[in-house]
């Protein structure tokens, strides 16, 4: 048995890839990309068909040079993602454009078109998390999308207050970026070892995910960039 066979033994196992291949091989349940996931994919020529599809779609939107790359990304993303509903059973999550993290109203905006996009695709809202930054108004646009049965993923999540602001706007799943926390530690604590039952993030990550699973609200935890199996206390792991 393989790392990954046992990591999917205690764990469910999301993959963080744009590629259709690999995700058809290692069969994960869930799947996440991001922008960097779509360009790499877009560079591949075997996916060259989804890249002209979104490009002709983008130009029969209009617009100026911006807004039609923003609809080209948006639809791409969506393609990508329905392409991923049909070999994974279950969510996809997609992400709203980074630079709207500071925009409550945007942001709204941008996720509800993404659905809409999902939905015209034929993929049914409870295959489709929006991704999020876990910023403040990011946070507020995910309460309002989750009374609107649109569920979100929280993700550029570092920290406690953040992950129980997203609790107090029910939001439906957190993304902890475990790995770029200790990437922190280990560059002010450079003569710390940091491996195992030493990681600092262990702590942390287990309070945060006990905390919120307490308050009784429906919710997983994926943390991102796991860099040991020891994180696989949470209910998601995502594997790039």
């Amino acid at each position: 048995m393989n790392q990954l066979e046992q990591l999917k033994l205690m764990t469910t196992v999301v993959a963080d890839t744009g590629d259709i291949d690999a995700i058809r091989q290692f069969c994960p349940v869930d799947a996440t990309t991001n922008p960097s996931l779509m360009l790499k994919a877009a560079q591949d020529p075997k996916y060259q068909y989804l890249l002209d599809e979104s490009r002709s779609w983008a130009l029969q939107q209009g617009g100026d040079s911006q807004t039609l790359l923003d609809n080209m990304s948006d639809y791409l993303g969506v393609k990508l993602g329905a392409e991923i509903t049909s070999i994974v059973p279950g969510r996809i999550s997609t992400e709203v454009d980074a630079r709207l993290s500071f925009n409550t109203q945007a942001t709204l905006e941008r996720a509800k078109r993404i659905m809409s996009l999902y939905e015209e695709q034929g993929i049914t809202r409870d295959r489709v998390l929006i991704k999020i930054a876990s910023t403040w108004e990011g946070i507020q646009a995910a309460k309002q999308l989750e009374k609107e049965g649109i569920q979100c993923n929280l993700t550029l999540l570092f920290g406690f207050s953040q992950a129980k602001a997203c609790a107090d706007a029910g939001a439906f799943l957190i993304s902890p970026f475990v790995g770029r926390i200790l990437d922190w530690y280990k560059k002010t604590q450079p003569e710390q070892d940091f491996t195992g039952a030493n990681d600092p993030v262990c702590s942390p990550s287990h309070v945060s995910t006990r905390s919120i699973s307490s308050m009784a609200i429906p919710r997983l935890s994926w943390a991102q960039a796991f860099e040991t199996f020891m994180k696989s206390s949470c209910s998601r792991v995502v594997i790039a």
